[in-house]
C-alpha cells in the first residue's frame, strides 16, 4: 500500500487525507486488558472528529478559536483533537496532573470558552473555578465511563448529535477546514517560565507540517507504535501525528503495562524519555546479577564483545563521535586498528549476538526498529548499552518552541554521545553566551568552528511564531528570525549536534518532569545559613542543590552545620510549603569557598550557572555517583 506523505498545508486537510487513503486500517488502539485492543479505524476516526467538529461550530467556536483541552493519553483525546483542528481552532493542551493555579491562569490567558476534560474529578475542579473564569462556557467530559456533572457535556453525545446534524445537511466543517491557512495556530502549549508563569508557545499549522516533511524516519502502514510518554508534550504529539501521516497504528500503554505491552504488541518504533531506558537499563542489570554464574558470565563477555565490536563499526562507518579534529596519520592508524579488530571479533560477536544478546533485545519485544528518546539527555553509560546491545535508541533534540525536533540521530548518523544530525531546513549556530560573537559557523575558522561550545540558536520552519500575549518575552526568545534555546553545543567534527549544558535556568529531570530552580534558590536564600544556592539535576533523576554557607553561618560553624543545613531545606523545600514531589530537594552540598562577581557571579550578582557546574563538576558527580553504578557493572 502506497505510504502517505505529509504533503498538505495544515493538519485537517492530513487527517482528510489519512482517512481516504488508510481507510479501515487500525489508526489508535485502546488497551482492554492484557493482550486484548480496541482499534478504531482512520476512516471512523475522521468520521466522527468531522461531527464533533460540526457541534463545536454549533457550541459557537469560532475559527481561531481556543479550546482547552486537559487529559492524557486516551483515544478521546486525539478524538477532541481531530474536532478542534477541523472546525479551524486551535487546541490548549495540558495533562491531568495540572494545578488549580495553573488551570486557572492558562485557560483564563488563553480566552479558552470551551474546553474538554478528562473525568467527573477533573470537570468538577474546572467547575470550581468558574468564578475566576467568567468567559468559559463549556466543560466537555473525555471520559466515556465516568458520570458526568451537572453542566457538563459529554463526548460521545456530542459526536451523535455531530452526525446527525451532519446528516440532515450540515456542511460548516468543510467550509472551516477550507478556511485555514498555514500560519494559523493548531496549538498553544503553555510552558514553565522563570518567573513561575506559564508561557504559551504559539505552534502553527506550517510548524507541525515541516516536521512531518522533515523528520525522516522509515515508517510505513505495517509498522505498530506504542505510545508512552504524555500526549500533550508535542514530542509525543509529534510522533502520533508522523503515525497518522504514515498510516500505522498507536497503541496507548502506561509505565504500569509497559513490560507487557511491549512483549504482546511487539512494537517497532515509539517515543521515548530517558527514564524508561535507565528503568529497563536497571532491571536487564538486575535480573542478569540474579541469574547462574554462568549464565553472568554469557552474558558479560557479550556485552564486552558488542562493545569492542560495534565501537569498531561505528569508527568504521563514521559514527563514532569525534569531538577534535584528526590528522591523516592518526586517520589511518585507527582505521587500521579498528578494521583489524572488527575482522578478529567478527565471528565471536556473531556467536555470542545470536545465543545470548538476541534474547535480551526481546525485551523491547521481536520487531523493534528503534525508539526516538526525547525530553532530556540519556546518560552516556545507558546510551552505548542500548546501542551495543542492538536496540537502536535515536535520541534527538529540540524544545516546544521548535514543535519540538531540531536534530535527532539516523542509522546512518547513529553517533553515541550526540543528538544526531540537524533534520532538513534547519540551521544551526553556536554563539559565544556573553559577546554573542558567532563561533559556528565560522568560515574564518579552519574547521568552521567546529568544536567550539557556546548557545545553541536555531533557525527554520519549525521554530514557534511566538509566546503568547508576551511580546517582552518573544522578543528576548527570537532575533534576527534566531531562537535562542539557552543550551549550551557545539557541532562535532562528524556534523552531530552535541549538547553539553543548559544556559537558561529551566531543569528537566530524566522522567521528563520540569522545574524552576528560581522559586527554590529564593526560598533557600532566605535562611540566615544561606548566602547562595543553585539547583542543579539536568537529566538527573531528581534535583540537589549546592549551598554557599553565609559568613556567620560559616564563623560559628561547630561541627553540626551540615546538620542545621539539612533541616533548613527540609522545612523549606516540601509539599507543606507548596512545592511539588519533584521538586523537592533530596541531596545537598556545601561548596568549599564564596562565589565571586566575574567568576561564579555577574555584575548584578545573578548565578552564571553554566560557570558553576562546570567549575563545581566533581562536587555535583559526587551527589550522583550511585546512579552511574549500574551501568559501570555492564562494562559501559
Amino acid at each position: 500500500m502506497e505510504t502517505l506523505r505529509a504533503t498538505g498545508s495544515h493538519l485537517a486537510e492530513m487527517y482528510a487525507r489519512a482517512a481516504e487513503l488508510y481507510g479501515d486500517l487500525p489508526a489508535f488502539a485502546t488497551r482492554q486488558e492484557r493482550g486484548r485492543w480496541t482499534p478504531v479505524g482512520f476512516r471512523r476516526l475522521f468520521e466522527d472528529g468531522r461531527a464533533l467538529a460540526t457541534v463545536l461550530i454549533e457550541l459557537g467556536v469560532a475559527a481561531r478559536e481556543h479550546v482547552g483541552l486537559l487529559g492524557d493519553n486516551r483515544l478521546e483525546w486525539i478524538l477532541a483533537d481531530y474536532g478542534v483542528q477541523l472546525c479551524g481552532a486551535a487546541d490548549v493542551p495540558r495533562g491531568c496532573d495540572i494545578t488549580d493555579a495553573e488551570i486557572e491562569y492558562i485557560l483564563r490567558h488563553a480566552g479558552v470558552r470551551v474546553t474538554f476534560v478528562e473525568d467527573a474529578r477533573l470537570a468538577r475542579r474546572v467547575n470550581a473555578l468558574r468564578r475566576q473564569l467568567p468567559e468559559l462556557r463549556e466543560i466537555i467530559l473525555l471520559d466515556a465511563e465516568g458520570s458526568a456533572p451537572e453542566g457538563v457535556r459529554r463526548l460521545g453525545d456530542l459526536v451523535a448529535r455531530g452526525h446527525d446534524l451532519r446528516a440532515a445537511g450540515d456542511h460548516n466543517v468543510e467550509e472551516r477546514m477550507e478556511s485555514i491557512r498555514p500560519d494559523d495556530l493548531f496549538t498553544l502549549i503553555y510552558t514553565s517560565g522563570t518567573t513561575g508563569e506559564p508561557k504559551g508557545v504559539m505552534l502553527t499549522h506550517a510548524n507541525m507540517m515541516s516536521q512531518l516533511e522533515n523528520i525522516r524516519m522509515d515508517i510505513r502502514c505495517t509498522d505498530r507504535i506504542l505510545s508512552i510518554l504524555p500526549v500533550w508534550h508535542v514530542f509525543e504529539r509529534v510522533f502520533e501525528m508522523i503515525a497518522v501521516s504514515r498510516g500505522c497504528c498507536n497503541y496507548y500503554t502506561s509505565p504500569r503495562h509497559l513490560a507487557d505491552d511491549l512483549a504482546d504488541v511487539e512494537p517497532t518504533f515509539m517515543g521515548s524519555a530517558p527514564r524508561l531506558w535507565e528503568n529497563l537499563h536497571q532491571r536487564i542489570l538486575k535480573r542478569v546479577r540474579e541469574t547462574h554464574p554462568v549464565r553472568q558470565a554469557l552474558f558479560h563477555t557479550a556485552y564486552f564483545l558488542a562493545h569492542y565490536y560495534k565501537e569498531s563499526v561505528f569508527f568504521l562507518t563514521r559514527r563514532q563521535l569525534q569531538l577534535r579534529a584528526r590528522g591523516i596519520l592518526r586517520e589511518t592508524g585507527a582505521t587500521l586498528f579498528h578494521a583489524l579488530r572488527w575482522f578478529f571479533l567478527l565471528p565471536w560477536y556473531g556467536f555470542f549476538n545470536a545465543a545470548v544478546l538476541e534474547k535480551l533485545r526481546l525485551v523491547v519485544g521481536g520487531a523493534f526498529k528503534g525508539s526516538v528518546s526525547g525530553g532530556g539527555a540519556l546518560p552516556r553509560e545507558v546510551d552505548k548499552f542500548f546501542n551495543y546491545l542492538g536496540i537502536p535508541v535515536f535520541e534527538g533534540y529540540g524544545l516546544t518552541e521548535t514543535s519540538p525536533v531540531v536534530a535527532v540521530r539516523t542509522p546512518a548518523k547513529l553517533v553515541v554521545g550526540t543528538v544526531g544530525p540537524l533534520i532538513p531546513e534547519t540551521d544551526v549556530r553556536i554563539t559565544d553566551p556573553d559577546s554573542g560573537a558567532v563561533l559556528y559557523p565560522d568560515p574564518a575558522c579552519p574547521h568552521g568552528g567546529r568544536g567550539c561550545r557556546g548557545e545553541i540558536e536555531v533557525r527554520g520552519p519549525q521554530v514557534m511564531k511566538g509566546y503568547y500575549k508576551n511580546p517582552d518575552a518573544t522578543a528576548a526568545a527570537l532575533r534576527d528570525g534566531w531562537f535562542r534555546t539557552g543550551d549550551l553545543g557545539m557541532m562535532t567534527f562528524n556534523d552531530c549536534l552535541r549538547i553539553v549544558g543548559r544556559l537558561k535556568e529551566t531543569i528537566v529531570l530524566s522522567s521528563g518532569e520540569n522545574l524552576e530552580p528560581g522559586p527554590i534558590e529564593a526560598r533557600l536564600n532566605q535562611s540566615p545559613l544561606i548566602e547562595h544556592s543553585i539547583v542543579v539535576g539536568q537529566d538527573r533523576k531528581f534535583p540537589a542543590v549546592l549551598i554557599v554557607p553565609t559568613a556567620e553561618a560559616m564563623a560559628s560553624a561547630d561541627g553540626k552545620l551540615r546538620e542545621r543545613i539539612g533541616s533548613e531545606i527540609r522545612a523549606r523545600i516540601s509539599g507543606a510549603a507548596g512545592f511539588k514531589a519533584h521538586e523537592v530537594v533530596r541531596e545537598f552540598r556545601l561548596v568549599p569557598g564564596p562565589f565571586r562577581v566575574g567568576e561564579e557571579l555577574t555584575n548584578l550578582q545573578k548565578l552564571r550557572r553554566h560557570v558553576v557546574t562546570d567549575k563545581y563538576r566533581d562536587l555535583i558527580e559526587s551527589v550522583y555517583a550511585r546512579e552511574a553504578r549500574p551501568g559501570k557493572e555492564a562494562g559501559s
